[in-house]
């Protein structure tokens, strides 16, 4: 099968032939976080060597460009004044087509592909014209491509305004709409959970409570990658790794993880699928963890 929306993604080579369109803007959200959620390493590896033409948009620190800086947890959305506040300081306007590129540069920890696919879909739902490059810059470098050193000049001021979409919120699940899928069983949005088993299982606790959240099925976004960064797998594979948990069958689907980061690599694949109805739960286990109130199976419990 292929891709019902193949345009969410662009190759080396679409975007090598675009590089000087004056309405494409490259954005490279590559992460190398510290302990403190601070992105500023990333930075430097930017700097160091990056597509030609990009500019770095620190989506991953906690309070990053695509999140709301006064909100309790990090990486929540951005209110649409903000994003529109910072999608014109980054020269992106309603006629802008913009491309997504990261690496990863520590396997396991910082997924390029990930931030990728965050910041695609956040910046997707707010109604911008936007890709994430496959292969990221390792595809880029390994053939042999040019990168670049140094830093830029200020973006120039988009030509066109950013037209938000009304529907904007319609990417964001809240912890009352996964409670309300919870509640409804099978009737209601088929919860995927995209950690990993360990997690899932129990036996990796990352946050307040082990475990999953209660309905929820288990489809890790590692699934969908052959190779970070953006490496994805084949249409095939995505559906058969979605269809066998019973996403299509649902009305709806919500995707989480730990903070929103993760999850929307199954979104993502969703979206590229042609799935209408999928949202990412904002506050995802760290909300959900810290509240003993809201239902969770932890599968490794005994006694």
């Amino acid at each position: 099968m292929d891709f019902a929306h193949p345009e969410y993604l662009v190759t080396t080579d679409w975007l090598a032939e675009h590089l000087d369109d004056p309405e494409v803007v490259v954005l490279d959200v590559t992460a190398k976080l510290t302990s403190r959620l601070d992105n500023g390493p990333a930075r430097e590896l930017w700097a160091g060597a990056h597509v030609p033409g990009s500019e770095f948009f620190d989506v991953a620190s906690a309070k990053g460009a695509l999140s709301d800086p006064d909100a309790a947890l990090p990486w929540m959305w951005p209110t649409p004044e903000q994003f529109a506040a910072t999608m014109t300081a980054h020269g992106v306007g309603g006629d802008s087509r913009v491309v997504l590129v990261a690496r990863t540069p520590r396997p396991g920890v910082d997924s390029g592909t990930m931030w990728c696919t965050r910041a695609w879909w956040t910046m997707h739902h707010f109604g911008v014209n936007c890709a994430v490059l496959e292969g990221g810059i390792e595809q880029w470098a390994a053939e042999g491509r040019r990168l670049a050193t140094g830093t830029l000049s200020e973006p120039v001021a988009p030509p066109t305004e950013l037209r938000l979409s009304t529907e904007w919120a319609r990417g964001r699940a809240s912890r009352d709409d996964v409670l309300a899928a919870v509640e409804a069983g099978g009737s209601g949005a088929c919860v995927i959970d995209s950690l990993s088993v360990e997690s899932f299982e129990g036996r990796q606790v990352d946050y307040a409570r082990p475990g999953h959240i209660a309905g929820a099925v288990n489809v890790p976004g590692t699934r969908f990658i052959e190779h970070e960064t953006c490496g994805f797998v084949d249409a095939d594979t995505m559906y058969r790794a979605l269809h066998e948990v019973g996403v299509f069958d649902a009305p709806a689907a919500i995707t989480y993880c730990g903070g929103a980061i993760a999850a929307t690599i199954d979104a993502f694949c969703l979206a590229l699928l042609g799935h209408e109805r999928v949202s990412v739960y904002d506050g995802s286990l760290m909300e959900w963890t810290a509240d003993p109130d809201l239902p969770m199976i932890n599968p490794s419990a005994t006694g």
